[in-house]
């Protein structure tokens, strides 16, 4: 029972919140570039280079923040990669994002070796984001939810105002109708004038800079430096959030906190030593929960209608 209270109170739903917010900012990203009508599974490679970058200009300026945008500037000049090849090239969106998944890896080690001498990690920087921790008077003294949202680190507090700025930008912005017609109807949205194209680009930037901002989470506000792989699959986690979200922002939070959820849970089972099993067994207890959820819940999901599929083709056979 003791073990029980040690696990099941409010550090591990503060640890939810934590480890599913680069989760749930690769989630919502690539809601949007989903609603657009572009397939994204390449939020692991720009996840990748906004940690990178981030830590790299945190660590040459002495300031975190400017780290910070050099991450979402980062995962959005990445993201462009993504763009061009599938809007402009009309390559496979699922060939396309394998690629710069790979490619990103690749990219990063080079300057790895370039800059710090080496692969693996970097130099630590100065200071990290995780440094300016605020707590919100008043309202981070509300039992339970007071630590969970309102006494937290910057990026976390930035996460939950882009989680509402994209469910407003998609449901009451002309451009966010124009980008989810874009992924629906597209054929119709080119007779009132409005370029797919355009929509499409603008819904693949952004995902990236999301992605970008979940990557510079990693390295300079969870963690002080940039090691290889730190995003750990995150951004296919994200996929599968977006997917078990039923394609839209809200839902993909949530799925977003079961997967942050499933992480800390897994972390805290290990450090109280609950059952007398492998480490690994606890390792891989996320990713089972990912597999689970989309097994579950994808039949019950749906895309946009355009999701994947190339408007050249479309309008072709319109």
């Amino acid at each position: 029972m003791e073990a029980f209270f040690a696990i099941f109170n409010t550090d591990l739903l503060v640890a939810t919140i934590r480890l599913s917010t680069p989760i749930t900012l690769a989630a919502v990203g690539a809601t949007i570039c989903e609603k657009s009508g572009i397939v994204n599974i390449a939020m692991e490679g720009m996840m990748i280079m906004g940690a990178f970058f981030a830590v790299i200009v945190a660590y040459y300026t002495g300031n975190p923040w400017f780290g910070l945008v050099a991450g979402v500037v980062a995962g959005g000049i990445f993201s462009l990669v993504h763009a061009v090849s599938t809007v402009t090239f009309h390559l496979d969106h699922v060939v396309s994002g394998a690629v710069l998944n790979i490619l990103s890896f690749g990219i990063v080690r080079y300057l790895m070796v370039l800059f710090f001498g080496h692969p693996g990690t970097t130099d630590p920087i100065p200071e990290g984001l995780g440094s300016y921790q605020f707590a919100i008077p008043g309202l981070s003294k509300i039992p339970v939810l007071g630590p969970m949202f309102f006494n937290q680190t910057p990026i976390i507090y930035m996460s939950f105002f882009l989680i509402a700025g994209a469910l407003l930008f998609l449901r009451k912005t002309k451009v966010g109708l124009h980008l989810r017609a874009a992924g629906e109807h597209p054929l119709a949205l080119e007779t009132i004038g409005v370029s797919v194209y355009k929509m499409r680009y603008l819904g693949v930037v952004i995902s990236g800079l999301f992605s970008g901002l979940a990557g510079a989470y990693l390295s300079i506000e969870n963690a002080v430096s940039f090691t290889e792989g730190m995003s750990n699959g995150r951004g296919f986690i994200a996929l599968a959030a977006m997917i078990s979200g039923g394609w839209t922002a809200l839902g993909s939070f949530f799925a977003a906190l079961f997967f942050g959820f499933a992480d800390a849970f897994q972390i805290r089972m290990q450090i109280f030593k609950v059952l007398p099993i492998p480490a690994e067994i606890f390792i891989i207890f996320p990713y089972i929960a990912t597999v689970i959820a989309v097994a579950g819940l994808v039949k019950k999901s749906r895309p946009p209608k355009a999701d994947g599929i190339d408007f050249m083709i479309e309008r072709e056979d319109g």
